[in-house]
């Protein structure tokens, strides 16, 4: 990452916490386009709840499963609830900001690989349940 970008990233984690620093740049959008970047930012966070719930429950409802596979599991559910939440507010950021520039919206590559991850996870569940690997 060169020092530009670093020092963007650094900005843009800044503006995590103080968000009413966005009035600083642009112009105000309309409303519904800042209530509907709310509602996607919502969305993701019950994405990233229903991952981490779902981390609990591969490690409590499959004991009889290996503890490696079993942990790998729920782990791997853990993390994509932790990265989604945290990619949640990154994003709203982004599209909050280019919003006031009247900049295109940020493209992401996340939503794909979110989807592949949690695809590939779930398969390896149907396998782990039906072929029925123990411990």
């Amino acid at each position: 990452m060169t020092g530009g970008r670093f020092a963007d990233a650094v900005a843009g984690v800044r503006l995590w916490f103080a968000p009413e620093r966005l009035r600083e740049e642009g112009n105000t959008p309309d409303y519904r386009f800042s209530l509907a970047n709310e509602r996607t930012f919502l969305a993701w966070l019950r994405t990233a709840m229903a991952l981490v719930g779902g981390g609990f429950a591969v490690d409590q409802f499959l004991p009889d499963t290996g503890r490696a596979l079993r942990l790998a599991l729920a782990l791997t559910l853990l993390a994509g609830g932790a990265v989604c939440a945290l990619r949640a507010i990154n994003h709203w950021i982004r599209c909050e900001r280019a919003m006031r520039r009247g900049e295109d919206l940020p493209v992401s590559r996340f939503p794909v690989m979110l989807g592949l991850a949690v695809g590939v996870v779930a398969l390896l569940m149907v396998i782990v349940v039906a072929v029925g690997w123990g411990g």
